[in-house]
């Protein structure tokens, strides 16, 4: 302590003494209000991450899932009865259609399922928010037709498969294809319909068209009869708008994109249970007959399946004498066997 005279501090000696001990307190409150902040501010930046991972998350399980999402997390589905066209509900039970052309018609809530075999099913939708997806699996030699909730119908040929809500959402309409199908669309300008794949995205208002993309082609084609469709294809950002009687082809090795404009009849045909063929290569032809008789056909020599045939084939037919119609254009074998076919 400082000395302290006998007659007191002055006035100003005090004042002073009082002024110094403000300004000490008042530096004090400031230095605690300071420490106060920085642990407010760094408890929050330690809580921001959990705090934006846990509304991620909340908003995530409130979005609307995504058909692209459901197909790349669907796990392998088998059917149960390999041979016969499958519709897989939302549930995962199976029902297996015994026609070879598989009927299926949705009500316009999705929650009735009328098959061609006679049956009737009743399916729980569950949160509207969320769609339930079904899928449909057509194998070799057997084709199905479905008219989805909306109206749009689709004729689904041999080895494809399509994936879809049982009842579309307010905001949109999305189905995937794997294989081939003719689409039917029922016209919403608000609502868009799109097919989708692992290459490509097709959208359109209300229209008709052919959409072949198997995974074991290196071309997979689109053909547009009515309306107007616009065309994605992987890597592209706006894609474009293709008109009726135009092809457009995608060669999934190359990446090279090419139109031409056909008689999309030709692309049709098969849907009636024949087969056009437009300077079509042998090869091509077998595929094409491999997967609708489910019987696969082989080449003894190579350069045969090059040689290109046009006309109409009768697919009601039984597979030999369809090749033979084939043949009387060109001189080759037909040698059959109880599991496959060998040209030669």
């Amino acid at each position: 302590m400082g000395y302290t005279p006998k007659k007191g501090w002055s006035k100003e000696r005090k004042a002073d003494l009082r002024n110094r001990i403000l300004t000490s307190a008042k530096k004090e409150e400031e230095l605690r209000l300071r420490r106060r902040r920085r642990q407010f501010y760094g408890a929050a930046a330690a809580l921001l991450p959990i705090v934006l991972t846990l509304g991620y998350f909340f908003n995530a399980s409130k979005a609307e899932p995504t058909i692209d999402q459901f197909v790349r997390d669907m796990p392998t589905a088998t059917p149960q009865n390999p041979d016969k066209v499958t519709v897989i509900l939302g549930e995962g039970n199976q029902v297996a259609l015994d026609e070879d052309e598989g009927r299926v018609e949705y009500s316009e809530t999705g929650s009735n399922v009328s098959m061609g075999n006679g049956k009737s099913i009743e399916q729980r939708l569950g949160d509207t928010d969320k769609p339930t997806f079904n899928t449909v699996m057509v194998p070799y030699g057997k084709r199905s037709f479905i008219k989805l909730s909306d109206g749009t119908k689709v004729w689904i040929n041999s080895g494809s498969k399509l994936v879809f809500p049982a009842a579309f959402s307010k905001k949109s309409r999305e189905v995937y294809l794997e294989g081939e199908a003719i689409f039917e669309v029922a016209h919403n300008k608000d609502r868009p319909f799109r097919v989708k794949s692992s290459k490509q995205s097709i959208e359109v208002l209300g229209t008709v068209f052919n959409v072949s993309h198997y995974s074991e082609d290196e071309v997979m084609q689109t053909v547009l009869k009515s309306g107007s469709i616009r065309i994605t294809y992987e890597n592209e950002d706006e894609g474009f708008l293709m008109k009726p009687g135009t092809l457009s082809s995608f060669n999934k090795k190359s990446k090279k994109i090419s139109t031409q404009e056909v008689d999309p009849d030709d692309y049709f045909s098969w849907r009636d249970g024949f087969l056009t063929l437009d300077n079509s290569s042998l090869g091509e032809i077998a595929s094409r007959l491999s997967r609708y008789y489910n019987k696969p056909i082989f080449f003894g020599d190579n350069e045969l399946a090059y040689q290109t045939f046009s006309g109409r084939l009768d697919l009601s037919e039984d597979m030999v004498r369809v090749l033979r119609t084939i043949k009387e254009t060109t001189d080759f074998q037909i040698v059959e066997n109880k599991e496959s076919i060998l040209l030669k």
